[in-house]
């Protein structure tokens, strides 16, 4: 047979062969040399504490955008390892995202069940993950507080049971609002119904997570063992506050070059709050993408990033090198795709969220770069990953930077119309 012929003519086939079988696939491919490329010294550094665990959850993107404010508050307040609820933003996000989901569904009730946009939003309904201006919309409009005043539970940690019953939920609640459209119902009976629908998510929302907190107390002890208190905060006062930051001077700068470079877009079907923060992608070349995140590390700020990390990836080791695992060799395959290839046949994804806290410069070039995971300290270095930048270069699709390291026809695009994008482009 020719397919048994021409692997049997393949040099060292049975040596390949007991060695992925024996060891599987990364094991087999891996490269050796990547310990040298991937040693932990960086030439800029930003200090960090101890890292977070969002454990069995999609909530990457509210952890790294709370790892960047709580970096923040560290340094203007001198406390080591100060930690934000995460919990908190999740339910909220819960209840404004089944908000804007019934929206979505009674704008397009004259379309069939199987449209694709349609069919995009009910795919979507219940998940937990999201884009950085989600997490941010939701800062502005709820504040932040300790993770004290609302920790972690069991559902948090574990979101797949909540997940799949609130799936089912929205998934009813569309035939209903479908239905009810198609029998002419008013507008203020749409409006009841969907009001009725998000206090049932709220409710389940509460049961599983607990209730947000309306007020709390601050209460923390420095680095010099001095202790602090402020009673009576709210979480919009508390971040208005003790945060020095305006979350509308950030930009979303983004490398997606199967797109037309040096313009603005929009992703409007993931936004997850109605009238809230829009989320926004300004196109660029990746050296300005890595100008601007080398220029804001260097003035001490940690950095959300969105990546593939699934890709070239050791969980255990903390290592990401586009070269880490050399497949196409063990293989002898082609599974070369450039970048716009990738994004255009979907191979490339959004999968996750990081903080970018350091940069190794030589000559003034980027080499590598470290990265604060969100997965607990079982994983790479106390959870901190270190990243090639060729990596960087394949797999990093997003940066978070202050509009400031913009030049100034980089910002000028910002105050064009974003182009939309359909809802199952691949930045989604």
């Amino acid at each position: 047979m020719a397919f048994h012929q021409d692997l049997e003519g393949q040099p060292a086939a049975d040596v390949i062969s007991r060695a992925v079988m024996n060891n599987g696939v990364n094991a087999a491919s891996q490269d050796p040399q990547a310990q040298t490329r991937l040693n932990r010294t960086f030439s800029v550094e930003v200090p960090t504490g101890a890292v977070t665990n969002q454990k069995q959850s999609g909530r990457c993107w509210e952890f790294s955008l709370l790892n960047t404010l709580r970096h923040q508050f560290a340094t203007t307040h001198k406390v080591k390892d100060f930690e934000l609820s995460q919990n908190y933003l999740f339910f909220w996000d819960k209840v404004e995202r089944a908000n804007m989901f019934y929206q979505h569904i009674i704008e397009t009730a004259d379309r069939p069940a199987d449209d694709r946009e349609v069919t995009f939003y009910l795919k979507m309904a219940g998940g937990d993950g999201g884009q950085w201006a989600m997490a941010a919309a939701l800062v502005q409009k709820y504040g932040v507080v300790p993770s004290y005043a609302m920790p972690e539970t069991y559902n948090t940690e574990h979101t797949s049971a909540f997940a799949t019953t609130l799936a089912l939920k929205m998934r009813r609640d569309a035939v209903v609002l479908r239905d009810m459209v198609a029998q002419h119902a008013t507008d203020a009976d749409l409006a009841a119904e969907r009001h009725a629908m998000v206090s049932e998510v709220y409710r389940m929302a509460a049961y599983s997570f607990g209730e947000p907190p309306t007020s709390f107390d601050l209460e923390y002890t420095d680095d010099d063992k001095k202790t602090h208190r402020e009673p009576g905060l709210t979480p919009q006062d508390f971040f208005k506050n003790q945060f020095d930051v305006d979350l509308d001077d950030y930009v979303v700068v983004t490398n997606s070059p199967d797109k037309p470079l040096n313009k603005l877009y929009r992703l409007a079907s993931q936004e997850n709050i109605v009238g809230g923060k829009q989320i926004q992608f300004l196109n660029v070349d990746m050296d300005v993408l890595k100008k601007t995140a080398i220029q804001q590390l260097q003035d001490g700020e940690t950095i959300w990033f969105g990546n593939d990390v699934l890709q070239q990836m050791s969980r255990e080791q903390g290592f990401l090198d586009a070269n880490l695992y050399r497949k196409a060799e063990l293989f002898g395959i082609d599974l070369t795709l450039s970048k716009a290839k990738r994004f255009e046949y979907h191979e490339a994804e959004v999968t996750h969220a990081m903080t970018l806290t350091g940069v190794n410069l030589v000559d003034g070039q980027p080499n590598r770069w470290k990265v604060e995971n969100s997965w607990g300290e079982k994983n790479g270095e106390k959870g901190y990953f270190v990243m090639t930048d060729d990596w960087m270069d394949q797999f990093v699709y997003e940066v978070v930077v202050h509009k400031k390291y913009l030049t100034d026809a980089q910002q000028a695009i910002l105050k064009d119309k974003p182009i939309e994008l359909a809802p199952w482009d691949a930045l989604e």
